[in-house]
């Protein structure tokens, strides 16, 4: 096996679950989830010569995964349906997911898209601040700011539903 199997074997045995999480989470549809993760790791076959620090794999696998996504769309102009929330959540549903989860999942799809996808890839993709910030473009004080403030977001809309809770459940 030469060297360039055994890293690209290390990259898909150490991120593969995190990429999924990460794309499922994304698309909410397991086929595509699995289709993204299966063109992130071609294209980093393809380039896996650029990668020149282990360190910096992560990264560049999600920074893989984000255009592969963003791809996806250019491809193909899919007519737009409406899809309520409680569908969406459904599809994510796990038959052991108990309230809080599905209160977490309704709170974070709330959040605005500038807050939500880095903490989705801090707390789903398991991404540090800096590699969040590589991914995504921006200053690593920017993510900070941005992962806080999601986080306040969230503590705000789940204490509001607490009263709401108590109330209907007894």
């Amino acid at each position: 096996m030469s060297i360039k199997d055994r890293q690209f074997e290390s990259l898909v045995k150490s991120f593969y679950q995190p990429l999924y999480r990460y794309a499922y989470w994304s698309t909410k549809n397991k086929a595509v989830a699995e289709d993204l993760v299966q063109e992130t790791f071609t294209r980093a076959w393809k380039n896996i010569n650029q990668l020149k620090e282990v360190k910096s794999a992560k990264p560049w696998l999600f920074t893989i995964l984000n255009r592969e996504n963003a791809r996806r769309f250019e491809r193909k102009q899919l007519p737009v349906v409406e899809m309520t929330e409680e569908w969406q959540l459904e599809q994510l549903a796990d038959k052991k997911n108990d309230i809080d989860t599905m209160l977490m999942r309704r709170a974070i799809f709330k959040l605005a898209e500038n807050y939500r996808q880095p903490l989705v890839l801090q707390v789903i993709a398991g991404l540090t601040t800096d590699e969040i910030a590589n991914v995504l473009k921006l200053n690593s004080n920017t993510v900070s700011t941005r992962l806080f403030r999601a986080r306040a977001e969230l503590k705000s809309q789940l204490s509001s539903q607490q009263p709401e809770r108590g109330e209907n459940n007894g």
